[in-house]
C-alpha cells in the first residue's frame, strides 16, 4: 500500500545540503499542515494518528505539548482537535514582514477602485499558489477568497500567469493527471502547456471557469523577481463578464502591473528569502 505523504513528511526529511530532518520538528509541520488543511473539520486523535503514520501514544503528547502552547486547540471534550491561534498570529507576522506584500496591498486598492471586481495577490508555493492579499468586490454577486487560500497553480488565472514564466521542462506539476476543481479545469499536460503558450503571447492569463464554476479571472504576474514568484489577478462572475467589461478588466490590470514593478524593480538589500 503506497504511503500517505503525511506519514512521510512525519518520518523526517532531507534539509538543505543533504542535512538530515529532525524527525520531531518533521512530525510537527505535518500535523500542522494536516489541522490547518481541514479547515473547519475538527480531527480526532486515532484520525491524525492514522493519516501521519505515528504510534498513537506519540501523537496524543505531541497533541497535548501543541494545546498548551496555543498552536492547536482542543474541544472541552478533549477529544476534537483544530488549528490553534498562534498559526494566525505566525500568518500575520508573515505577510507583515514580506516587503512585497506591503508595497503591492495600495496597487490592489486601486485597481478594486478602478474596476469594482474582486482582486488577489497570490505567491506560488510548489504546485500550488497561496492567497496572500484579497480585495472583495464592490457588487453583490461576488468571488470571495480568504488569504491563507492554497489552490493548484494549474487550475486558475493565478497559477497560470506563474507557470507561463517558468520553461515547460520546469513547471512545478504533480506527476500523472492533473486534479479537477470545475469541468473546465487542465487534467492533462499537454492541454495546460497550449495554455501556457497563449498566455506567454498575450501577457496574461484567462481563467473562465477554471478554478470555481461560473467565475472568470485575469492574471498577470509580477516580474520583480525571475522567475515571477507573486501574481496579481481580477475575478468576476462570468454572468457579469461582457466584452467591454474584459476589455477594461485587462487595461486596468495591466497598468496596476507595470505600476508595481516599476515601484519594486528589485529591492536593493532587501533579504533574498528561498
Amino acid at each position: 500500500m503506497p504511503e500517505k505523504s503525511g506519514a512521510r513528511r512525519a518520518r523526517g526529511v532531507r534539509g538543505v545540503g543533504g542535512v538530515r530532518g529532525v524527525k520531531s520538528a518533521a512530525r510537527t509541520v505535518a500535523l500542522l499542515e494536516l489541522l490547518a488543511a481541514r479547515g473547519d473539520r475538527p480531527a480526532r486523535l486515532d484520525e491524525l494518528a492514522e493519516e501521519l503514520g505515528v504510534p498513537r501514544s506519540s501523537m496524543y503528547q505531541l497533541l497535548r505539548t501543541l494545546v498548551d502552547c496555543g498552536w492547536v486547540r482542543s474541544d472541552t471534550t478533549g477529544s476534537l482537535y483544530g488549528i490553534g491561534i498562534h498559526a494566525l498570529l505566525t500568518g500575520t507576522s508573515y505577510l507583515d514582514s514580506d516587503p512585497y506584500v506591503q508595497v503591492v496591498r495600495p496597487y490592489l486598492d486601486e485597481a478594486s477602485d478602478a474596476l469594482g471586481e474582486t482582486i488577489h495577490l497570490a505567491r506560488l508555493d510548489g504546485p500550488d499558489v497561496v492567497y496572500l492579499a484579497t480585495r472583495e468586490s464592490h457588487e453583490h454577486l461576488r468571488t470571495i477568497s480568504r488569504v491563507g487560500r492554497r489552490v493548484p497553480a494549474h487550475a486558475g488565472a493565478l497559477g497560470k500567469a506563474l507557470l507561463a514564466e517558468r520553461p515547460d521542462a520546469e513547471l512545478p506539476l504533480p506527476p500523472g493527471p492533473l486534479p479537477a476543481l470545475t469541468p473546465n479545469t487542465h487534467t492533462s499536460r499537454a492541454a495546460l502547456l497550449a495554455d501556457l503558450a497563449g498566455v506567454r503571447a498575450r501577457g496574461h492569463s484567462v481563467d473562465r471557469g477554471e478554478t470555481v464554476a461560473g467565475i472568470g479571472g485575469f492574471g498577470f504576474a509580477l516580474r520583480y523577481a525571475s522567475p515571477a514568484t507573486d501574481a496579481v489577478s481580477c475575478s468576476i462572475p462570468l454572468t457579469r463578464l461582457t466584452a467591454s467589461h474584459e476589455e477594461k478588466v485587462i487595461a486596468v490590470m495591466r497598468e496596476i502591473r507595470s505600476k508595481i514593478e516599476s515601484t519594486l524593480p528589485s529591492a536593493p538589500g532587501a533579504v533574498d528569502w528561498r
